[in-house]
């Protein structure tokens, strides 16, 4: 009695069905530089998956975080970042203030000259 195999090839039902069961992970970086300037940078990251098998792996990882939205600051460290904007400010318009004192001081040296 001799035994059948099945065929070698696989359908893409098959193909798909594994992938979405397992998962396939794409991690790209790529970075165009010319002269030592970087023009562009680009981070990918694709995941295909069902959502059930991204759900099960990210939770094993404890990065969960992505699908669920954007992860909030609390208020102590919303309020340093506004006084230390603040702070930024102020010293940019001292700074400001003192280019623009010290350009019309110079007006008035050449006016006189």
């Amino acid at each position: 009695m001799p035994v059948e195999r099945a065929s070698g090839g696989s359908s893409l039902i098959d193909v798909l069905d594994r992938v979405l069961d397992k998962g396939i992970v794409i991690d790209a970086w790529v970075r165009v530089s010319l002269v030592g300037i970087d023009l562009i940078t680009v981070e990918a990251r694709v995941v295909v998956a069902s959502i059930d098998t991204y759900l099960k792996y990210s939770e094993a990882v404890g990065q969960v975080g992505g699908i669920a939205g954007p992860k909030l600051i609390d208020n102590k460290t919303h309020e340093a970042v506004l006084a230390e904007n603040a702070s930024l400010k102020a010293q940019l318009a001292a700074k400001s203030g003192v280019a623009k004192a010290t350009a019309g001081a110079v007006a008035k040296r050449r006016r006189a000259e």
